[in-house]
């Protein structure tokens, strides 16, 4: 007989979740770290807010330093409401476009590259996105390379390998660019650097290695995303982050993360993992978000292969000295 599965089992009490994460930053901060404050990037979405808000009520809003960090791709209404954001919580607040450092880095040169060997008439003012197919039908992930010229046409193609990476890699300079900017702000003033990764995010590997994967303390990683909401709405965020839906806010086409990324939009993705993190058989999905057997299958195989895929992400350096390596 398959066990029940239903909503009610990612509700937390908002309350007494705030206050644990809080004491554990003040604790971390001045007890493991030994810094005089925090750090934190905030791009309008409702984890880097929610994770503001908690520094603010762990150190103070004075020892609260934001980065508001676009560039060439970013939508408008990231940076508009990461302003709300730090004007509602009080905090400091620099935005600093690095556009022209990534430009300089070769980023955009290096993405553009890729791209037209993908898609031949492609010019720097079309749109584009990578989207993900397979997995959630039971298939290997493969990517396509979507794109928008200024006239309304739209073109969607397969990418082979060494252009998806190439792709890949060249967007990867904005996290780590934004995340070495966060660290200079760290080491002028003693602070340390907040990391913003919900439990969906930081186990299914859904951050860069030495970019948005680096930081001192990550207050949320153990939250499911509906939990983050939860803290959201319990900490009167403004509305326009305490709703806001999450993008990827790398490519310049609208994109959400389960075209990019997951198997499943994030609600149904934070229930299936963790019914997988109980034990619950794959059936166990289908009633909850509607999946054929075969399809719940899928999606549990979906997770433990990005799991096994993006386990290096979690490593530290190796060396001749690191414990073996589980198996």
């Amino acid at each position: 007989m398959t066990a029940a599965l239903d909503w009610n089992v990612l509700d937390i009490d908002p309350a007494a979740e705030v206050e644990r994460i809080v004491a554990w930053i003040r604790a971390t901060l001045a007890q493991t770290l030994h810094r005089r404050g925090l750090v934190v990037a905030i791009s309008g979405g409702v984890d880097s807010s929610v994770c503001a808000a908690l520094a603010v009520r762990a150190v103070g809003a004075s020892r609260v330093y934001s980065l508001i960090l676009p560039e060439r791709d970013s939508s408008g209404r990231s940076a508009r409401d990461a302003g709300a954001l730090a004007e509602f919580l009080g905090i400091r607040v620099q935005t600093q476009d690095i556009a022209p450092a990534l430009e300089a880095i070769g980023c955009y040169r290096s993405r553009d590259e890729a791209v037209r060997r993908v898609l031949p008439d492609y010019r720097e003012d079309w749109r584009i996105k990578v989207v993900i197919a397979g997995g959630r039908e039971g298939g290997i992930n493969h990517f396509r390379l979507v794109a928008e010229a200024p006239d309304g046409r739209r073109f969607d193609a397969p990418m082979a390998l060494p252009e998806y990476l190439q792709i890949v890699a060249a967007t990867n300079y904005k996290q780590r660019l934004r995340k070495t900017i966060e660290y200079h702000h760290a080491d002028r003033l003693n602070y340390a650097v907040v990391g913003t990764p919900n439990r969906l995010e930081y186990d299914q590997g859904f951050f860069v290695k030495n970019g948005d994967g680096s930081a001192d303390l990550k207050p949320i990683a153990h939250l499911y995303k509906s939990q983050v909401y939860a803290l959201a709405r319990y900490l009167e965020l403004p509305e326009c982050v305490a709703t806001a839906e999450p993008t990827t806010d790398t490519y310049s086409l609208a994109q959400g993360q389960d075209e990019f990324y997951f198997a499943l939009p994030w609600r149904s993705m934070d229930l299936a993992l963790w019914a997988l993190e109980h034990d619950l058989p794959p059936a166990a999905l289908c009633g909850p978000l509607g999946l054929a057997p075969e399809a719940a299958e899928a999606v549990y195989a979906d997770i433990r292969a990005k799991r096994r895929s993006t386990r290096y992400l979690h490593l530290p350096p190796l060396s001749l000295t690191s414990p073996p390596a589980m198996p």
